[in-house]
């Protein structure tokens, strides 16, 4: 049987005057998620093409174990703390799932 696979997908809103140090923040985030932790195996953001406001992030984790590890994060406490100022209240929504397939 294979391990089971976590993905964390999140979706949000940015305020448009925030967009250069939203980018800034996530871009960050995501690399250190990726590079510092051993169980992020993926970190990808999309934005919008027709929103450029509108962005979605696909997260592979290894397990449960390695997400919470992701969410105790010194860089995770950063990110949070810009996107308090640049995330449009109430429209970050983080869905966490277990992958089924994956081709690549």
């Amino acid at each position: 049987m294979r391990a089971i696979v976590i993905a964390l997908i999140v979706t949000l809103e940015v305020h448009a005057d925030q967009l250069e140090r939203f980018l800034a923040a996530i871009r960050q985030n995501a690399q250190h998620s990726f590079t510092r932790e051993h169980g992020c195996k993926y970190f990808d953001v999309t934005q919008d093409a027709q929103r450029p406001t509108h962005f979605v992030f696909y997260e592979l984790y290894t397990d449960e174990a390695a997400l919470e590890a992701h969410r105790a994060a010194a860089h995770v406490a950063e990110w949070r703390r810009a996107a308090e100022a640049c995330v449009v209240p109430g429209s970050q929504i983080n869905t966490v799932c277990r992958q089924l397939f994956h081709f690549a």
